[in-house]
């Protein structure tokens, strides 16, 4: 029987399960929010696809690391919450300067469509 190295806890099947889940279903919305960014055709729609997907994301890969590191430590950790709440705190922020960013070089290039100066 197979079992895990010394510096590796002994968690039960149930929650090795659900970990492993979580960080597939985490890493293939990260890959989704990529597939957006390579995809989507303006400035404005790319700023959406990885900014969604990639904070969901990071939200279930941070769900996956609690149950492991609690199962690790042997008492809840909450540790990965900081981690979330920096990039759901920083992530809109650089969302808002990349959209002014390049709004104000589509008005000062000329294009159409560009919203009016309401900032």
């Amino acid at each position: 029987m197979l079992t895990a190295p010394e510096h590796m806890p002994d968690l039960p099947m149930w929650a090795a399960i659900t970990v492993t889940s979580l960080c597939i279903f985490g890493a293939l919305l990260a890959l989704l929010g990529s597939i957006g960014l390579k995809t989507l055709k303006t400035m404005y729609e790319r700023l959406h696809a990885p900014t969604l997907a990639s904070t969901m994301g990071m939200a279930t890969i941070v769900v996956a690391m609690m149950i492991y590191f609690s199962f690790a430590e042997g008492r809840l950790t909450l540790k990965p919450l900081l981690i979330a709440i920096f990039l759901t705190v920083t992530t809109p922020v650089t969302m808002i300067l990349l959209a002014r960013a390049s709004i104000y070089r589509d008005r000062v290039e000329g294009r159409e469509g560009v919203p009016k100066d309401d900032m």
